[in-house]
Order: structure tokens, then sequence, then C-alpha cells
């Protein structure tokens, strides 16, 4: 683990997408993460998904920061009357805390639970994420990972 970081969240923007695409380029990350879109390399998708990810107001996603730098992002949405949330992390920054206090930032400002995250059964560093922050595993299924190509086991996990 590196020098500590200064860890920000700041209400994603448009002038952000650039970084946060860039970011989700990363060929380890894509299979790591695993529910991705059909294509993650396709500009165009990326930023029609996050416009309207921004024009909802029933979503709240943000850019993680460390020490400036834009390094991700998390947001949270309401999904069967439950919200989820979700998070990127650049693959550069991996283990070094980021993930576990831009989470627990965006978590402190979410007085609603349950929350529920969703990851795959073999993504050892976002379990351990959510581990850290509480969640507590609740079910898995079988779903389809588009970055695989095949049907994997998905964690469903939720934080009361």
């Amino acid at each position: 683990m590196g020098k500590p970081h200064v860890v920000t969240l700041r209400a994603t923007r448009a002038g952000d997408l650039d970084a946060l695409f860039l970011i989700e380029q990363d060929d380890v990350a894509v299979q790591m993460a695993a529910f991705t879109p059909p294509d993650p390399t396709d500009r165009a998708m990326f930023d029609a998904h996050w416009h309207r990810l921004l024009s909802d107001a029933g979503v709240d996603a943000r850019t993680i920061r460390a020490d400036g730098d834009i390094v991700g992002s998390v947001a949270r949405w309401v999904d069967e009357g439950t919200a989820e949330i979700t998070y990127w992390v650049d693959r550069a920054h991996w283990g070094e805390g980021i993930a576990t206090r831009a989470m627990k930032l965006f978590l402190d400002t979410r007085d609603e639970r349950p929350v529920r995250a969703r990851v795959a059964a073999d993504n050892a560093g976002s379990i351990a994420v959510l581990e850290k922050l509480g969640f507590t595993l609740v079910g898995v299924e079988v779903s389809f990972a588009n970055a695989r190509g095949t049907e994997i086991e998905e964690r469903t996990y939720t934080l009361t």
C-alpha cells in the first residue's frame, strides 16, 4: 500500500466522463467487474448511459477523487424498491484503500437502509470492501456476465 490518499467525492458531471471512460477501459478491471455493458469500449453507449444517470433525480452518482485526481465513480439507484450501490476504481489504485474510503463517504451521506450491492463471486477485492463496510451476504445466483460471455456466480450483499 502506498501513501495514504485524500479521498473525496463530488457530484459527477459531464466533464468527468472522459476520465471515467478511460478508467473503465482496463481489460483486467472489465473482466473482474464482469457485469458490464455488452461492449465497454462503445463510447456512444457509455455517454448515453451516463447522461441517463445524470438526468435521473433518483440516481446519486459521484466521482471519486484521490489527491484531486479522478480515480473512479460510485452510484446509487433504486431497483425493485431497494437502494442499490455500485462503484468502479481505477485498477492503478486497487489495494490502496480508496474504494473502501469512497464507499464509506458515500454511504455516510445516505440514510436509507437496506442498501444492496452485487458482485462477481470471484471478485475478492470488492467482496472485501463490502464486508469491511458491514455488508453481509444474502444471496447467490447465476447471471450472465457480458465481460466474460458466460453465466457466472453473482453474490448479493446487503447493508442494513
